[in-house]
């Protein structure tokens, strides 16, 4: 079974198990995932406060506030695989790199904190879950790995 998701849009680091304990230890929310996200637009600096401090999304059908996080712009554009499917390109302006580090994963999370700040995602590549880094991996490469939980 997959560790938490991936929506059809997004790319990136997704563990496998047949451990429901690891499973459910990820997804308990004492786990930190990382996303690298394209934002449309140079993102400034008051974008970044409001999600750091938590932004208001929908989930469910109701309001939610996102808890605290770590986000930041990225100084350098990370070197991904080529997409298949062209996002855009310069001619529709300016965009811009940000790491959000959340511990929770409620519904397409990212895209809906970066749309609420004004910065709609046009790439989200989740890179670290724990300790577990995306590196250099290949699209569609798989490696195995040993999760232990303390006990």
């Amino acid at each position: 079974m997959s560790i938490g998701r991936l929506d059809e849009k997004s790319e990136g680091l997704l563990l496998l198990t047949t451990d429901g304990k690891v499973s459910n230890h990820i997804c308990s929310g004492t786990v930190e995932k990382e996303y690298y996200a394209q934002v449309d637009g140079d993102i400034t600096e008051e974008a970044i406060s409001k999600l750091k401090n938590g932004v208001e999304i929908g989930f469910d059908g109701k309001k939610y506030k996102t808890n605290p996080c770590k986000v930041y712009k990225l100084l350098d554009t990370p070197e991904f695989p080529e997409r298949s499917k062209k996002i855009r390109d310069e001619r529709h302006g300016p965009t811009s790199w940000v790491s959000i580090t959340l511990n929770e994963g409620k519904f397409r999370q990212v895209r809906k904190m970066t749309s609420a700040v004004g910065f709609p995602t046009l790439r989200l590549v989740r890179i670290r879950v724990g300790n577990n880094q995306l590196n250099n991996m290949q699209i569609g490469e798989v490696i195995e790995i040993k999760l232990h939980l303390n006990k």
